[in-house]
């Protein structure tokens, strides 16, 4: 599988993250900003309303160039024509969501372990998330955060493009580069924000810096 998808800001999104503010207004304003793929996350809302959800953003996005993803919810993907799916390791497996969704999706597994790595079905999956890197308040984790150190450890064993997840902030945000995965993703330090754009594009430059530093 050949796709061309920019990982640099992955915004992860739902109706909790936004401080009350239309999501889907949020989600664009990130965009404008410089988020490259945007993922609905969404444990609590049932099925009609993540779909309505997601039609909403796959219509403000698509014209932005933009991927929607849905976390777990292949479902709700499918019914929603998003561009793909993004699967933990208590979800669908990415063989069956593959089977589901066709050749053209993008679909994305979280990696908490090096036991998890050693299992990607490469044939199946377009990316990996390593993580939680930090500590954060944005998603329940009740393993403990894997670190700069454990970050490197996994995504040396990875063939995948990869993201990093949980407490990014723009402390935080070059280091991660600097060990070596394509971008970042985050929920509240650009969903939470007081101006979703401007937080977007100060992370966006950050990565963009990192990446430009880092040894050839």
């Amino acid at each position: 599988m050949c796709k061309s998808f920019d990982l640099s800001l992955y915004v992860v999104i739902g109706p909790a993250h936004c401080a009350g503010r239309d999501m889907a207004e949020v989600a664009v304003e990130a965009v404008r900003g410089g988020a490259t793929m945007v993922q609905l996350r969404d444990k609590a809302s049932g099925t009609g309303r993540m779909v309505h959800d997601a039609r909403r953003l796959k219509d403000c996005l698509a014209p932005l160039g933009v991927p929607l993803l849905i976390n777990d919810r292949v479902d709700v993907a499918l019914a929603a024509g998003a561009d793909g799916v993004h699967i933990g390791q208590q979800d669908m497996g990415p063989v069956d969501a593959r089977r589901l969704l066709g050749r053209d999706a993008i679909i994305g597994v979280t990696v908490k372990t090096r036991h998890q790595a050693e299992a990607i079905p490469y044939d199946a999956v377009d990316y990996a998330s390593i993580g939680g890197v930090f500590a954060t308040a944005s998603k329940q984790n009740p393993d403990p955060p894997i670190g700069l150190d454990g970050l490197a450890s996994i995504a040396a064993i990875i063939d995948l493009p990869l993201i990093a997840i949980a407490g990014i902030t723009t402390e935080t945000t070059a280091p991660v580069i600097n060990v070596g995965v394509c971008g970042v993703a985050v929920i509240s330090a650009v969903c939470a924000a007081p101006d979703p754009r401007a937080a977007a594009a100060e992370l966006r430059g950050l990565v963009d810096g990192a990446k430009a530093a880092r040894p050839e």
